[in-house]
């Protein structure tokens, strides 16, 4: 596996899981890059981030996410397995819609609904979603009211291969920005730049 940084001593589990992460298909709405991992949160790690892009337009953030797998023979008790899976996910919303009571019930439920939808099994799930209504002030006045859907949640994944886990939360990320469900999905590998 070339393209995550993997140590030499890292487990031959986790280097088939993370070489499933490049190989994950997802919509091609979603452009994604190999971040830095993490430091001292897990024995191994391997991150990307997302981006939802409106069409043809690299300049239109529609949402953004991160994906870090991690993997700690120390944390088995903890996570229910070797594996947990962290997510982020966040995008803009109209105001009226963040003033929703549902709202948070249904993002954690695009989540699961999307899980289930890749075939990602997947134990112990944990996470929180919030709603953010902000009001610019003063100099920032011309900001007006904005709001944003934030979701933070972890996983401990069933198995080694992570692809229906990337196509999760790449539809999860299309899901809070607004996109239509669709069957269409392209090799991460035709979205994948690395940060120099």
């Amino acid at each position: 596996m070339s393209n995550f940084e993997i140590a030499p001593d890292a487990p031959a589990e986790f280097v088939r899981a993370a070489a499933s992460i490049a190989g994950a298909q997802v919509r091609p709405e979603v452009s994604v890059e190999i971040i830095p991992s993490p430091t001292r949160v897990a024995a191994h790690s391997a991150a990307i981030a997302g981006e939802v892009l409106a069409s043809g337009n690299s300049e239109s953030l529609h949402g953004t996410g991160r994906f870090i797998l991690m993997h700690d023979l120390d944390q088995v008790a903890a996570w229910g397995g070797a594996f947990r899976i962290v997510c982020f996910a966040q995008a803009p919303l109209d105001a009226d819609i963040a003033l929703d009571p549902l709202l948070s019930d249904v993002t954690w439920s695009w989540l699961t609904d999307a899980l289930d939808a890749s075939d990602a099994s997947y134990s112990n799930a944990s996470g929180t979603a919030t709603r953010v209504l902000s009001q610019g002030f003063g100099e920032l006045a011309d900001q007006g009211e904005s709001a944003h859907i934030e979701l933070r949640a972890s996983w401990s994944p069933s198995g080694e291969d992570m692809a229906g886990h990337v196509r999760a939360w790449a539809t999860l990320l299309c899901m809070l920005a607004g996109l239509p469900p669709t069957g269409d999905a392209v090799s991460m590998d035709a979205h994948k730049r690395e940060r120099g």
